[in-house]
């Protein structure tokens, strides 16, 4: 049972990354305050960088900030590497 643990917590969190960038590009729609750039960044660096990407793309936003999509792709070398530990403990 205890061995789906690190299973469920890279879908939750990349499920919170994607939300995030789906609710963040909403507020920045709207002109209202906005989720921290760094807390969008850290969240892929935690191992959600698939969802911050897939958000990048689903939802057109943060695509043309090269700064951010550095720091997106360290955040999915990160989690690639999270990922081949997680999945090398139950093979």
């Amino acid at each position: 049972m205890i061995y789906w643990f690190p299973l469920l917590y890279l879908v939750i969190i990349n499920a919170v990354a994607f939300l995030a960038m789906r609710w963040d590009k909403r507020k920045a729609e709207r002109n209202q305050w906005r989720v921290a750039e760094v807390t969008l960044q850290m969240l892929g660096i935690i191992g959600g960088a698939i969802g911050i990407l897939g958000g990048m793309y689903k939802f057109r936003h943060k695509t043309k900030k090269m700064s951010f999509l550095a720091v997106a792709t360290v955040g999915l070398i990160i989690s690639l590497i999270i990922y081949w530990i997680v999945g090398t403990q139950y093979i």
